[in-house]
């Protein structure tokens, strides 16, 4: 399998997760310096006004850049990079199929292999969670919900994200490759996560993991599923083709 990386946006994001981790870090010592200095010259009034305003002024800015933060780590630097391990796990793969990764937003993963064109989203949530038909619930205890709102690590709706992303993807590819189905297929990367699916029109599939529904699982699956398809479903002048509009 040929792998396809946007690396210099990787590395540019991973450089924008630092600058705003120390920005944010930066703000709050900057508010508790400011605050610290109302508490001590309380006596004086005009200071005390000054202090008063400028650590309500910092306190937003600071609680954003903080919050943009969190959200740029889980995405860009938290382990296990996606890339990495959907990579990893496809090991074997026939060498006509291509990933693409970070090239096609919203779908931040494209799979094309001889049997099919995938459009993945990946989550790196753990715990427990449910999906019946496109309802997800996240089985969480109250202090767990707690801290997962200073994480900003919700789960939101990955079925929805799926069915957007292979839209999209399939606009692309539709100038080049009409009526070519691209299927999208949600992807967990932690193995500990656990879930139980119900009725859902949007497979959910694991990167890694022991007794898991593997991606690599699922594809096997779907192409014994058709194994009347005898030719690929894009040819190599097609794949270019796609690669020379969307790969910039």
């Amino acid at each position: 399998m040929r792998v396809e990386t946007n690396e210099a946006l990787v590395k540019r994001m991973k450089k924008l997760a630092q600058y705003l981790f120390f920005g944010s870090f930066g703000l709050l010592i900057v508010w508790f310096f400011i605050s610290s200095q109302w508490s001590l010259s309380a006596e004086v009034a005009d200071n005390q006004f000054l202090s008063i305003v400028l650590s309500s002024l910092m306190l937003p800015p600071a609680f954003i850049f903080s919050m943009i933060s969190v959200r740029f780590t889980n995405l860009w630097v938290r382990q296990p990079r996606p890339e990495e391990v959907i990579r990893q796990n496809m090991k074997g793969l026939s060498n006509r199929s291509v990933l693409y990764n970070y090239y096609h937003f919203p779908a931040r993963h494209v799979l094309i292999t001889p049997r099919g064109v995938y459009a993945m989203v990946t989550r790196f949530q753990d715990g427990r969670f449910s999906v019946t038909g496109n309802k997800w619930k996240s089985h969480k205890s109250a202090i767990s919900r707690f801290f997962s709102m200073f994480r900003f690590d919700g789960l939101g709706n990955p079925t929805d994200d799926a069915k957007f992303a292979a839209a999209h993807v399939q606009k692309k590819l539709e100038p080049i490759a009409p009526g070519i189905e691209v299927h999208p297929v949600i992807v967990f990367v932690d193995p500990r996560t656990a879930i139980e699916v119900e009725d859902t029109d949007v497979p959910v599939v694991f990167a890694t993991g022991e007794e898991k529904y593997l991606l690599k699982d699922f594809l096997r699956d779907e192409w014994q599923a058709h194994d009347q398809i005898k030719k690929d479903v894009l040819t190599a002048e097609q794949i270019a083709a796609f690669e020379a509009a969307t790969l910039r």
